[in-house]
């Protein structure tokens, strides 16, 4: 069984104001598979993972991970994990 991967996808798509329709394009991916990466029920292979990463110019880990993310108020403004 696949590991779950964590991803911050969302949210980097709306901070840069990009449609699912546009990355998917933009990848070679269906814009429906952009949505199932980011409701976490398909995991990307490593090749789609660093197009989009790529795409975003974003280190594929910013995006990306094994581990669930810390909220991004916590890693701005520094608050320890528990």
């Amino acid at each position: 069984m696949s590991e779950q991967v964590h991803n911050r996808l969302a949210m980097v798509r709306a901070e840069r104001k990009v449609s699912r329709q546009r990355l998917a394009e933009a990848v070679g991916a269906h814009y429906q598979t952009i949505g199932y990466i980011e409701r976490r029920q398909y995991n990307p292979s490593l090749d789609l993972a660093l197009k989009i990463a790529g795409f975003f110019e974003l280190p594929v880990e910013a995006l990306f991970s094994l581990e669930p993310f810390r909220p991004l108020t916590d890693e701005i403004y520094g608050r320890k994990r528990s």
